[in-house]
């Protein structure tokens, strides 16, 4: 599964478990829907899940006059997915997570989600490197 789908699929897991209230694995299940499963796949979602309440600390740490209540879940879930790349996976360099992030918000979500999604990302970025 080339990283790309996997990231999709994860945004896709990911949004099931917080929307429909199901289990991480019955929603990576549905997603998969009998394919095989994919390691960074694997890695993204555990990840995601794992971080989860740090991940939501710092994208309501970096939201302006806005709360993360509420975000489109779709947004939401591309942050949650694109941090956990810039801060818990290093085999992926930072430019690359974002601009993933900001490709699949262009697909997923409206028309305003990718330059939402590269404002947050870009700054949780220049804070990562000052730290």
């Amino acid at each position: 599964m080339k990283r790309r789908v996997a990231r999709e699929k994860a945004l896709q897991t990911l949004f099931q478990y917080g929307v429909n209230d199901i289990e991480p694995r019955e929603a990576l299940e549905n997603v998969l829907d009998g394919a095989e499963m994919d390691e960074f796949l694997l890695k993204l979602v555990d990840g995601t899940l794992e971080h989860m309440s740090e991940i939501d600390q710092i994208i309501n740490n970096n939201l302006e006059n806005w709360s993360i209540n509420r975000l489109a879940k779709v947004d939401l879930t591309i942050l949650r997915l694109g941090i956990n790349e810039l801060l818990y996976n290093d085999e992926i360099p930072d430019n690359v997570a974002i601009n993933e992030a900001i490709e699949i918000a262009k697909k997923f979500g409206d028309e305003h989600s990718s330059k939402f999604v590269n404002g947050i990302l870009s700054k949780v970025k220049e804070q990562k490197k000052n730290s």
